[in-house]
């Protein structure tokens, strides 16, 4: 059994990698508990980094902690562990995300470690993409990626990859027709200007990317007013390749199984040379989310839709220290 120390220190680690997930507006909804002297690392939502607007239920909140558990996973299978996780293990408390028990893996089961190198690589572009198109078998891989965490990749034909990113173009013109949602979205963009919130956390400007000329990739702006001088604009790709992620039910539980296999994708995504962005903002509206579900698919309820393709990688957002969410009792 490690010393005490030993696993505080391994423990720290986790955390460490875990906290690159990405997260709604960057807002970090997490925070983690070790147990002293146990191999026992408790996950809990964050509810005052809440996005009441943007996510009143509560689903990117689980989605962006389903993603650190995934990276935590990745992390302990790199450090000579697994990962053994039960989802909310807590029904008194919905904010008792998962606990997780670090073993001894066994002599077949290398876990995830493959992926570790991706976890400090993975970062969201929020820049063009060329037109070149990704081979079927990486596709094929990022498909795979998706199942073993129990979800669906689907990747729509043309005329339902034009129906999402007509939905997406809606749920733009819902935001910014939305007074408090715009706000919420600013009090988490940081520009540099005075009585912005702290610097590790949410979007810098650096990580925004150009303005879009067109609307053929909607990236979401988080410079919507246009207040940022000289920032670049940049036509984007003409045919986004885009992919849908979801499960047949829709619980909590659902919402977290979705996080790690939305960051299972992203990191093999990373692995594979592909640059990475997600597009939630319709899947953010009730009665734009179930229209991004193609009928008579196996996939019952879309929880993410990403954009993939080749281009410039995104740039490392800020995150929080690992002392403001890791705790030891």
């Amino acid at each position: 059994m490690p010393t005490t120390d030993h696993l505080v220190e391994t423990v720290t680690s986790l955390v460490e990698d875990a906290v690159t997930a990405p997260s709604m507006h960057n807002a970090q909804p997490w925070r983690f508990v070790h147990r002293a002297g146990t191999r026992v690392l408790a996950l809990y939502g964050d509810p005052s980094r809440s996005l009441p607007a943007g996510d009143p239920d509560g689903r990117g909140l689980h989605l962006g902690c389903g993603a650190a558990l995934f990276n935590l996973r990745v992390s302990a299978a790199h450090h000579g562990w697994d990962a053994a996780v039960e989802l909310l293990p807590d029904p008194r408390d919905p904010w008792h995300l998962a606990d997780v028990v670090l073993q001894e893996p066994g002599p077949a089961d290398p876990g995830p470690a493959d992926l570790y190198p991706a976890v400090r690589q993975r970062h969201t572009s929020r820049f063009p993409f060329s037109d070149e198109r990704i081979p079927g078998e990486i596709v094929d891989g990022l498909r795979g990626a998706a199942l073993l965490e129990g979800c669906r990749l689907i990747v729509p034909g043309s005329w339902h990859s034009d129906a999402v990113l007509d939905l997406v173009r809606d749920a733009a013109l819902f935001e910014s027709a939305d007074a408090a949602l715009r706000e919420e979205i600013a009090s988490w963009t940081r520009t540099g200007k005075a009585g912005e919130g702290p610097a590790i956390e949410g979007i810098p400007s650096y990580a925004l990317g150009p303005r879009q000329y067109g609307v053929s990739a909607p990236a979401r702006d988080f410079d919507a007013p246009r207040d940022l001088p000289g920032r670049a604009v940049a036509a984007f790709e003409t045919r986004p390749q885009i992919a849908l992620l979801g499960t047949m039910d829709d619980s909590p539980a659902d919402w977290l199984r979705a996080g790690q296999a939305m960051e299972r994708v992203l990191l093999q995504a990373t692995l594979d040379g592909l640059s990475t962005s997600l597009m939630s903002q319709p899947l953010e509206w009730p009665e734009l989310r179930a229209l991004t579900r193609e009928p008579g698919s196996l996939t019952g309820f879309v929880h993410m839709v990403f954009r993939f393709g080749y281009g410039p990688r995104g740039v490392a957002t800020p995150r929080r220290p690992v002392g403001e969410v890791l705790s030891v009792e």
